[in-house]
């Protein structure tokens, strides 16, 4: 075994002690697995009696080395809740191109999208932040039509433009 990946007896038993105070189930199985190799067990035989790969006991082994216990508990995740604005503030937000729809300007996410970053400070390479917040306040995608789908041929137009001008007749 490496020297880095050498805990000592005294981390094993620190390791121990904390695992009866931890409630995070995640952290507590790490830090067994940390702990046996403090106790003598090679990363092969830990990764065998925690199923974890051999290549994760050493790395969670060098994790402890370099941050400490702290680091085994925690899984690098900040939070779900990361909403830029309330809903209130979306409404409020929302409400001005309602404004420009109403008077007939189209809007496009673009648009929002721009005006979105500008509000918040953040610059989005995706889309799907707008889509998702148009989805929330009940927003739909409407389009105009290239051309009516029951449009009549331009020959039945021709020969009802005929048959109009000579019943006036």
């Amino acid at each position: 075994m490496k020297a880095i990946y050498k805990i000592s007896s005294e981390s094993a038993a620190e390791l121990r002690e904390r695992i009866r105070t931890t409630k995070n189930a995640v952290a507590c199985r790490r830090m067994e697995a940390v702990a046996l190799l403090g106790e003598g067990k090679t990363p092969e035989e830990v990764a065998e009696i925690k199923k974890y790969h051999a290549v994760y006991v050493r790395h969670l082994a060098v994790l402890y080395h370099k941050e400490g216990i702290d680091a085994l508990g925690s899984d690098g995740r900040r939070g779900g809740n990361n909403r830029m604005m309330s809903k209130d503030e979306a409404t409020e937000f929302l409400e001005q191109f309602k404004e420009q729809a109403r008077a007939g300007e189209m809007i496009t996410v673009g648009v929002i999208a721009q005006a979105l970053n500008a509000k918040t400070g953040r610059e989005r390479k995706s889309l799907s932040t707008v889509y998702s917040l148009l989805h929330q306040h009940g927003w739909r995608k409407v389009m105009p039509r290239s051309k009516h789908p029951n449009k009549a041929s331009d020959e039945e137009i021709e020969s009802s433009k005929k048959l109009t001008y000579e019943s006036k007749n």
